[in-house]
């Protein structure tokens, strides 16, 4: 089968871009596929688990032939490593990435819009895990997952369209958005959650641990995640996090009203609710 895109060039190798590899490979989408890292360890990993067919530590030799960049790293490093990225590209290289966040990253790449050799538009795979590293990675982890793609205002639908086909051919269900959009719809069903779950974790005394079940496992899974990407996901989209978290103190302070003045019809109508909105979304 022919390739859909010759060579394909991955910036980081953890579980999204190792993932994003094993897709393109399984999926026979790309002749080559290269991953970029910062350390030769994590890369030798992720060719020995065949994320990826070859790797290389120096990001401008890599994009230099590529037909498609994505950038697969934490948000805090994106805006650089596009700078660096769109330095060596051939012009009208195709460079998406896979961001938790896109205001500030999309905003970086359009001050120099009619400069630029590539043609960048964001996107953001909602397929993550609290899980790191090449090892983690699964050509299946697109599948039937969103994924929004965040064009700005100046994009050119064609270059929209491109990236919009490149996240679909991974296998997944494609939604556009504006940035602002995304992040604000993200700190309510991603970034707040984060963060309560992270607080419960904290919140739990060391000798109560043994007494855990399921249910305090599922609410803090999450909370495993990697604490510098995570702080950099929320201080760059600190103000839709503020907010979603003062909406959920509201309904916490309801529930707590309701407990404390002992009004169990009040409480069971919350709950209800709680359940029904929970119950929209299936298993």
């Amino acid at each position: 089968m022919k390739p859909h895109w010759p060579t394909v060039t991955i910036v980081g190798v953890g579980l999204i871009g190792g993932s994003i590899g094993l897709a393109l490979q399984s999926r026979r989408l790309a002749g080559r596929v290269i991953g970029v890292g910062r350390f030769a360890e994590s890369l030798a990993e992720a060719k020995r688990l065949k994320t990826v067919g070859e790797t290389s530590l120096d990001i401008s030799e890599a994009v230099r032939a590529a037909d498609v960049v994505v950038v697969a790293t934490g948000v805090a490093a994106i805006p650089a490593i596009l700078e660096a990225i769109d330095l060596a590209v051939q012009p009208g290289t195709l460079i998406t990435d896979a961001g938790s966040t896109k205001a500030t990253i999309v905003a970086a790449w359009e001050k120099r819009r009619r400069f630029r050799r590539g043609r960048f538009v964001g996107g953001h795979p909602l397929a993550g895990s609290h899980r790191r590293g090449p090892a983690a990675a699964a050509e299946d982890l697109f599948t039937g997952r969103a994924t929004v793609v965040t064009p700005a205002s100046k994009t050119p639908a064609s270059d929209t369209e491109e990236v919009a086909e490149f996240w679909a051919s991974l296998g997944s269900t494609v939604y556009l958005m504006p940035p602002r959009d995304h992040d604000r719809i993200l700190a309510q069903t991603s970034h707040a959650p984060h963060l309560l779950a992270a607080a419960i974790a904290a919140a739990t005394p060391p000798e109560s641990r043994q007494f855990t079940a399921g249910g305090w496992r599922d609410t803090t899974r999450i909370a495993a995640g990697d604490p510098e990407l995570w702080a950099d996901i929320l201080l760059d989209n600190a103000a839709f996090v503020a907010k979603a978290l003062v909406r959920i103190a509201s309904n916490t302070e309801k529930m707590l009203s309701a407990i404390e003045a002992s009004d169990r019809h009040k409480l069971v109508a919350l709950l209800q609710r709680a359940k029904e909105d929970r119950d929209a979304l299936g298993s």
